[in-house]
């Protein structure tokens, strides 16, 4: 038999105000979830260009930071100035491509579809209007009109602000990261930090090994799905694997545009130049090929062993943080249960160990 610790009047009331703690603090993130966004998005953009400053200030031998950190941002803006440059008028084209294809469609159905979904589709799929829509004019005037409108309201120069606040915070942040990170370590107090700096590491180690590992794997992402859907002839192909790239941040999210992707395949068959089903087998076998490439040989190359969490957990996870904190708690969601998960079998289930392996020692001993 496995000797059982008491529970005692003081370990209750510890466990009530550790429970307690623990919602009082969810509670309060979520009530200022508006106002700590641009914080943690601050925090997280200073988190992923940080070996890029570290690196620069080696290079450049500088013993402060504020050259390589301006050097960094700078660098960072060219890049996504460049692919907007890139990006925009492939959009632009993609999108008059998309408005001539939907006028080409009008009136015409779909072989090889069955006629319920033929009859559904028709009935819910009003094409003028989506034609209208996409007209390049009418988008630009709504932008103005909307921006016009807008621009006077307290919300837009709130949000205005928010943003201002978050590159200022990025700039801080990026600045004092090291003593930062330092000054966090040095508030637990020095008995408890042999047991509180290995749940530190494990929460730096998942850190690295998802958010600046899953950045660049879902930029890869990325490229794969836009070379792809090119050569299976979708409309829209630029945008629709730029999209993929971006929902790769979060695990099983990218299979959401399976839904735009059979649309698209649909509008395109009703121009008679492709047939529904060959272009919708040729994107599916874009997401098997990329998914492949980049399950067994990008992440096993760029992010080494993963979070080791089943897909379920991980789903779960996105769920129970996102409802609890927002897009603060996607955010967090995944290395936070991953740290969870690191902390119980390193403590919990190896006290257990310890405590039975103790018992079965005593027990031999006695017989």
């Amino acid at each position: 038999m496995s000797e059982r610790k008491p529970i005692t009047f003081d370990k209750v009331i510890r466990g009530i105000i550790l429970i307690a703690s623990v919602a009082i603090a969810v509670w309060l993130i979520n009530y200022l979830r508006n106002v700590l966004l641009p914080f943690c998005v601050a925090c997280l953009i200073a988190y992923v260009l940080e070996p890029a400053v570290t690196l620069q200030q080696r290079v450049l031998k500088l013993k402060r930071r504020i050259i390589p950190v301006f050097l960094t941002l700078l660098e960072a803006l060219v890049v996504i100035a460049a692919l907007v440059c890139i990006i925009t008028p492939l959009a632009t084209s993609e999108i008059s491509e998309l408005e001539n294809m939907i006028k080409a469609s009008s009136g015409h159905s779909t072989p090889f579809l069955p006629p319920e979904i033929q009859n559904f589709i028709n009935e819910n799929l009003n094409f003028d209007s989506l034609r209208r829509y996409l007209d390049p004019q009418q988008l630009s005037d709504l932008f103005t009109k909307g921006s016009s409108v807008l621009s006077a309201t307290l919300g837009v120069v709130m949000r205005t602000i928010e943003w201002l606040l978050t590159f200022i915070y990025v700039i801080f942040i990026m600045l004092d990261y090291k003593h930062l990170m330092t000054g966090f370590r040095n508030i637990v107090p020095p008995r408890y930090r042999a047991r509180v700096y290995p749940v530190f590491d494990d929460i730096k180690d998942n850190m690295d090994r998802y958010f600046r590992s899953q950045a660049v794997i879902a930029a890869c992402a990325a490229v794969l799905y836009c070379i792809g859907f090119s050569i299976a002839g979708l409309p829209l192909a630029i945008l629709m694997g730029l999209l993929v790239g971006i929902l790769y941040m979060i695990p099983y999210v990218q299979y959401v545009t399976l839904i735009p992707v059979v649309i698209l395949c649909y509008l395109d068959s009703l121009t008679g130049t492709n047939m529904f089903w060959p272009e919708l087998g040729k994107c599916i076998a874009v997401y098997v090929v990329s998914q492949c490439i980049c399950d067994y040989v990008l992440t096993p190359k760029i992010m080494g062993k993963s979070l080791g969490l089943n897909p379920a957990i991980i789903l779960l996870s996105l769920s129970v943080w996102g409802t609890l904190m927002g897009v603060i708690g996607m955010i967090i969601a995944l290395p936070v249960t991953a740290l969870m998960i690191a902390y119980y079998k390193r403590y919990i289930l190896s006290d257990n160990r310890k405590t039975q392996s103790k018992t079965l020692q005593s027990h031999q001993l006695k017989t």
